[in-house]
């Protein structure tokens, strides 16, 4: 696994340093990103190597281009001799009280299907009461906080065991974790990565699973002797200013198939 200190070893420390870091991660040259911000290769080149002192305009102007995330944009611009412009508040903090109860109510709203909310993490932040049908048999060390739904999805004592198609639905999440680390560069996420390839599937990540005219992977899974298919959909709040908004992901599911649907509308009216 990477371990903490060698990434803050290895981790580019001055604003030039940084931003070639990020131009290099996004596969830019000097002169396409020169050429995307209106600016000439030759300052771009000075600002990297230390010989020119950007300003606070144009890192964060920089850092909108190269699609940075607002917690590494405070720190460009800490790295540059500037204060972060990005709050980062606590979900128990007063000020996101609103965002948590709006939250609340969009997951209570698809009920009597599942949703969640995770942070950059994948920590469960939020969950509505659908979710809990699909947990029962869990071992209890993956339900104590914090929960990570990656790991919760995917541990051979997690919902593993339940997923028909393990394999698809296993290339599907790493698929999009390894992007979410070829984005950020998050230790974290490259620690959690690594585990996670560590966990058994007997079925290839490839598995070609998919019924006919699928155009999406869906999520099978066997509760009890009930064979269930969902889709699922990702929101993100638009236009975020705060960095533990902008972190944040809404995850619903919906069901692939009337018997699916049914399955969950009648848990609803049985009270189950």
């Amino acid at each position: 696994m990477t371990s903490q200190l060698a990434h803050d070893q290895d981790t580019p420390s001055t604003y030039g340093d940084l931003l070639r870091a990020w131009r290099q991660r996004r596969h830019l040259s000097q002169l396409e990103l020169a050429n995307q911000v209106d600016v000439s290769t030759r300052h771009l080149s000075f600002v990297e190597t230390g010989r020119a002192k950007p300003s606070r305009e144009m890192v964060l102007h920089l850092a909108e281009h190269l699609d940075i995330p607002l917690r590494d944009r405070n720190q460009l611009l800490l790295s540059a001799g500037f204060a972060p412009v990005y709050p980062e508040s606590s979900l128990h903090s007063p000020q996101m009280m609103a965002i948590r109860e709006a939250l609340r109510r969009l997951l209570a709203g698809h009920d009597p299907y599942p949703a969640v909310v995770v942070d950059r993490w994948w920590n469960l932040v939020e969950a509505n009461d659908a979710l809990l049908s699909l947990v029962t048999g869990v071992a209890e060390h993956l339900l104590s906080p914090p929960i990570n739904v990656l790991r919760l999805s995917l541990h051979p004592e997690g919902i593993a065991p339940q997923i028909l198609n393990l394999g698809e639905w296993r290339g599907h999440l790493l698929g999009r974790l390894r992007r979410q680390v070829a984005l950020t560069a998050d230790p974290e996420l490259a620690d959690l990565l690594a585990e996670l390839t560590e966990y058994p599937c007997e079925q290839p990540e490839d598995a070609d699973t998919q019924g006919p005219g699928e155009v999406v992977v869906p999520l099978r899974l066997r509760v009890g002797d009930t064979e269930l298919a969902m889709l699922t959909t990702v929101a993100t709040f638009g236009t975020p200013l705060d960095v533990t908004v902008a972190e944040l992901v809404i995850e619903t599911f919906f069901p692939a198939d009337e018997e699916s649907g049914r399955w969950f509308r009648e848990r609803t009216t049985s009270g189950g």
